[in-house]
């Protein structure tokens, strides 16, 4: 059921529709590439498989394939019914027709609920897995992915298409013009690399910019940071006033300073001189004593 570009600009002129700009319509076309996401993944038969931004279902009906599970969010309404039209054969399907961001810091509850629901009905009796493979709309990806490295599920997997700038800013490392809070909170949240480049014309309509697809291993929460929602606060406080040194910016808190001369963390530093590491040294060093 795998789309090519004439099949997509014939389902959507047949409903009388375009992509959708305000939404971040960009269908991805190149099937190797798709076949490369997919198997990114690693799907088993037990798998729940989140996927964000369904458009058609070219990629929908490969992932219900491959997977126990699959639980896919269209926003647009009018190309949902064209994927469901298209999927009435997928049986382990839940296409939910809503925006995956409740806001900018919170993921759906629909979405939420329907994940923890699937993973409950595992074959083995156990909780299932629960990945991510998506080609991302463009204008949700970066608030999607750190919301869902910092809520309370679990995904074994993300992997994803994002523009390249994107991309870069989640692989930055410290001392380079794209390193930011993304940055921080993926090398500190997971395991992350670059799968592949993806090149403007991989989709339709083309966008303006190259893509990149990302493979991400969030690490389980008793090898990650505790209270990570406290953690992403503490580096808006610091990256928010980036031009500002580190001394600066805590010197009305004096837990803070202490902190850094025991870490033995330079307080002259920018924020973008600072390694994860650090930073989550940092963190261990001023959180209260009750939440270690």
């Amino acid at each position: 059921m795998f789309q090519t570009r004439k099949e997509l600009q014939a389902l959507l002129a047949s409903a009388g529709l375009r992509p959708q700009k305000r939404h971040g319509q960009h269908f991805l076309i190149d099937r190797n590439l798709m076949q490369k996401l997919i198997d990114s993944a690693e799907l088993g038969p037990d798998d729940v498989v989140v996927e964000i931004g369904v458009g058609t279902g070219s990629l929908t009906a490969q992932l219900c394939e491959r997977a126990g599970s699959v639980i896919a969010v269209e926003i647009d309404d009018r190309i949902a019914e064209i994927a469901r039209t298209r999927l009435t054969v997928c049986g382990n399907l839940q296409l939910l027709v809503i925006d995956a961001l409740e806001t900018k810091s919170r993921i759906s509850p629909r979405l939420t609920d329907a994940i923890k629901s699937a993973q409950r009905s595992g074959l083995s009796g156990n909780p299932r897995r629960v990945k991510l493979v998506s080609n991302l709309p463009y204008d949700i990806a970066t608030p999607l992915i750190l919301n869902l490295l910092l809520g309370d599920l679990y995904f074994e997997r993300m992997c994803f298409t994002v523009q390249s700038e994107v991309g870069d800013r989640f692989l930055a490392q410290e001392n380079t013009a794209e390193y930011g809070i993304a940055s921080v909170l993926v090398a500190a949240l997971s395991y992350a690399e670059r799968i592949t480049r993806v090149p403007a014309q991989a989709f339709w309509p083309a966008p303006k910019v190259e893509s990149a697809m990302i493979r991400l291993a969030p690490l389980p929460a008793e090898q990650t940071i505790a209270d990570r929602a406290g953690f992403a606060m503490l580096l808006r406080t610091f990256f928010q006033q980036r031009r500002k040194t580190l001394g600066r910016t805590a010197a009305d808190h004096d837990t803070w300073t202490a902190a850094m001369s025991e870490i033995g963390l330079n307080s002259s530093l920018r924020p973008e001189a600072v390694s994860p590491d650090f930073w989550i040294k940092l963190w261990n060093a001023i959180r209260p004593p009750s939440s270690r």
